[in-house]
């Protein structure tokens, strides 16, 4: 089995940040890769702050650049719209690897906003990444009201293969501050130095073609 660690984002775009943060679960988890969920978008954001998928894409590949992060946009190949589909696509496309969704402290936060967010939990394990800000109150959200009893204990970790969901581990990483917001605000035009930029996925070899649709939540 190939342990594979699935982080899904706008990436609008994607940073050091998400680079370092990745990093640190692939060491924490024992992970081979992780696959970054480039989104086509997102509902919970303002759609005329979103810059192109292709560029989105683009920033993101040159971020995960040697490294074991993949970027890609396999949820247009796929045709799925919400989390939940995403991820019963991807664990029947690839029966050959072990997956784990992770995700920052505040999109647990929102989670009950997601479609059928019960059974994201149910389907494979979840690694939560604490993020400064957002930590208390993620768990005080209606999420963990029933997420908690399924938490088990950080020294743990690595053991998550053997884990029978639903189960959650909570990561702590030193606190990294950058951020997409900030990156927009000082550039607002940043996505232009990709454009034009010919792409291919590297999960599903193709070429990208750039879509404009509601993301997934």
């Amino acid at each position: 089995m190939t342990l594979t660690g699935l982080f899904g984002g706008s990436f609008n775009p994607a940073h050091g940040g998400h680079r370092a943060i990745s990093l640190n679960a692939i060491d924490a988890l024992g992970l081979d890769e992780l696959w970054w969920l480039v989104s086509p978008g997102n509902p919970l954001k303002t759609a005329k702050a979103m810059a192109p998928l292709s560029a989105r894409l683009a920033s993101a590949q040159r971020m995960a650049r040697r490294s074991p992060i993949r970027a890609t946009a396999i949820e247009g190949e796929l045709g799925t719209r919400y989390t939940i589909d995403t991820l019963k696509k991807l664990v029947r496309r690839h029966p050959d690897r072990q997956f784990i969704w992770i995700m920052g402290a505040d999109n647990l936060a929102q989670l009950p906003q997601w479609r059928d967010w019960r059974g994201i939990a149910r389907l494979m394990p979840i690694a939560v990444v604490a993020r400064p800000g957002y930590n208390d109150r993620a768990h005080a959200r209606r999420a963990m009201g029933w997420l908690r009893r399924f938490v088990r204990p950080a020294a743990r970790k690595m053991h998550w293969t053997d884990w029978r969901p639903p189960a959650l581990v909570f990561l702590r990483f030193s606190p990294d501050v950058r951020s997409a917001t900030a990156i927009r605000q000082a550039n607002p035009r940043w996505f232009e130095r990709y454009e034009g930029r010919a792409l291919r996925d590297p999960i599903t070899r193709s070429r990208l073609v750039d879509v404009n649709r509601k993301g997934r939540i």
